[in-house]
């Protein structure tokens, strides 16, 4: 569809359009983005600084989704207005941001991002060792923001006073031919922020897209930069990458590039080493997430690293068993902080899903045990419904769990007289089976007793 409407205009201009200042200008007619799609407060944020005298643009990844058919959903404004001036415009705004100052304008839950055109950097610009920017407010015009942006996808602008998409650096032509290319020196554009790879490998999933050769090629080798980048900005980028649909082709890319290793290392070896029930489960888990989103069910990140991290739990809680020294549930809060601290050193976790990612562990064994009375008691617990999912997921990657996921099926979807049967069928098995063992065990003291009196008796028959 883009081939048809903007090929002969691009054959025109060549790819180094933006070196030489000549940008390819797409009319009203020849391109898929309207008003209808786009955001009513982004529009208003975009008018609101045209009236006041500043040049405003929509741009990102808001008109690359635009272009290509989809659901735009995060509107990201490119101005002239400095982040004061943007304030001192909007009572709604405010001013975040260390590395690169941006404005964001607050409409209920929608949040319009605006940021003043970035330039080249000079000797403002703070770096570190290794390239990485950490401070970076210099400002410039609409053609050095285009070429300081990180991809060519991401470097298409609109203009709300001539309905034009406007593109400096041949993003036009990278939609056309399905692909995500880094703007400038690949080695260069991934040190000054580590987290380009993770956003190649996420545009790449989403969009059904190739990484183009110069861009792949350094992935794995800047991966390893990735240890220098703040866990909590590694959790955004885990959100964004398993939670807005694609889950599954983002772990593809994610292993393709080698990536993984630098967000759940054991998630990443167990895979390597193919071990079937790790497998199953990572990709059921990332599946059902992908089916949630799209159904518009929601999701919380806190089932998801209760399943991808579930096999390593399993392995701490079996070796705190085997070692004879605790019981069940005190061995599964032992196996959940040690998961747990290994893995938020890597991503953080905030508090709020880390301690419900607890909860969903705790009850594994608890549903593995709890019947009879004291399934009542489990279902009880707000998490129940959490700890019952991981069941069934357990159970459908191939852990011999069947017959007690069904039997949880049931107990929930049955009436009320059907579940008080379950529970006392399963009470009357569990008696007669506690039975069976203390009658073994009695057996074995009676047993020895009787021989002593048998021994007696002879002794006192002889006599």
């Amino acid at each position: 569809m883009i081939k048809r409407l903007i090929g002969k205009m691009l054959k025109r201009k060549p790819r180094n359009a933006a070196a030489l200042g000549e940008p390819v200008v797409v009319p009203r007619d020849q391109h898929k983005v309207s008003r209808k799609q786009l955001s009513p407060n982004a529009l208003k944020v975009l008018y609101r600084l045209r009236d006041q005298g500043y040049d405003a643009y929509l741009v990102g990844g808001c008109i690359r989704d635009a272009l290509l058919g989809l659901k735009p959903k995060d509107f990201d404004v490119a101005t002239s207005a400095s982040p004061d001036d943007v304030r001192d415009a909007f009572r709604n705004c405010r001013l975040v941001g260390r590395r690169f100052r941006l404005a964001h304008i607050l409409f209920g839950r929608e949040v319009i991002e605006v940021a003043t055109f970035r330039a080249n950097h000079n000797a403002e610009t703070a770096v570190d060792d290794a390239g990485r920017i950490l401070r970076d407010n210099v400002f410039g015009t609409i053609e050095d923001d285009a070429i300081r942006r990180d991809f060519t996808v991401n470097a298409l602008y609109y203009d709300v006073s001539n309905f034009t998409v406007i593109d400096y650096v041949g993003g036009m032509q990278d939609l056309e031919a399905r692909q995500i290319r880094l703007l400038g020196d690949p080695d260069v554009r991934y040190r000054e922020d580590p987290v380009r790879a993770l956003r190649a490998a996420r545009f790449a999933a989403k969009l059904g897209f190739e990484i183009e050769p110069a861009t792949a090629a350094p992935l794995a080798e800047v991966g390893r930069l990735l240890a220098d980048i703040p866990p909590a900005r590694l959790f955004e980028e885990v959100l964004k990458l398993f939670q807005g649909g694609y889950a599954v082709a983002s772990l593809e890319k994610l292993r393709e590039y080698d990536l993984l290793q630098f967000l759940f290392p054991s998630v990443d070896e167990r895979l390597h080493r193919g071990e079937p029930l790790a497998t199953a489960l990572c990709e059921r888990a990332l599946a059902n997430t992908d089916a949630r989103v799209l159904e518009e069910k929601p999701i919380t990140p806190a089932f998801l690293y209760a399943a991808l991290l579930w096999p390593d739990v399993q392995e701490h809680y079996e070796s705190n068993l085997a070692n004879g020294d605790m019981p069940p549930i005190p061995a599964m809060h032992a196996a959940t902080d040690t998961v747990l601290a290994e893995q938020l050193r890597i991503t953080a976790l905030p508090k709020r899903f880390s301690a419900v990612v607890r909860e969903i562990w705790t009850l594994q064994p608890r549903l593995e045990r709890y019947k009879g009375k004291r399934a009542t008691k489990a279902m009880e617990s707000p998490r129940f419904r959490a700890g019952y999912d991981l069941l069934c997921l357990r159970a459908a990657a191939g852990e011999p769990l069947d017959e007690l996921a069904t039997w949880w099926t049931e107990i929930q979807t049955g009436e009320e007289a059907e579940r008080a049967r379950l529970v006392r069928e399963e009470t009357a098995a569990r008696q007669r089976e506690e039975g069976r063992r203390n009658n073994r065990r009695g057996g074995r003291r009676r047993g020895g007793g009787g021989n002593r009196k048998r021994g007696g008796g002879r002794a006192e028959n002889a006599s």
